[in-house]
């Protein structure tokens, strides 16, 4: 009846590269950015972004979304104590900066689009 010795060693995962980013992945939060597209959408539609058909898939059915950071929840009052973490607090206030656009990065690289004068008059 018991569970006799474990075949592997604790953490002997843990350096295999292909295993650590395959199990990073499924976990990752939604990009800012992302998340920026998907409230100007809804704004434009008119539709709000939170609102789910009901799917068994999802926690609590999918009724309970929260749009700042792409989580479901089980029930409204884990959704209203993750409302009041650091962790939504935190996303709250990088939504509320500036999006980060390709015109930016390029500036931000030394990569200016400003047109010079032709260095030998060419007319």
């Amino acid at each position: 009846m018991g569970g006799g010795s474990y075949s592997r060693k604790k953490g002997a995962r843990c350096k295999i590269k292909k295993y650590k980013r395959k199990t990073w992945l499924c976990h990752r939060a939604k990009d800012t950015d992302q998340i920026q597209d998907e409230i100007e959408k809804s704004a434009s539609t008119g539709i709000p972004a939170d609102k789910f058909e009901y799917d068994d898939e999802l926690p609590g059915g999918g009724q309970f979304f929260c749009v700042e950071t792409g989580k479901h929840f089980a029930d409204a009052k884990s959704l209203a104590d993750h409302k009041k973490s650091r962790y939504y607090k935190r996303r709250c206030k990088e939504l509320k900066e500036e999006k980060y656009t390709q015109d930016m990065a390029e500036a931000a690289a030394g990569m200016t689009k400003e047109k010079l004068p032709p260095a030998h008059g060419g007319n």
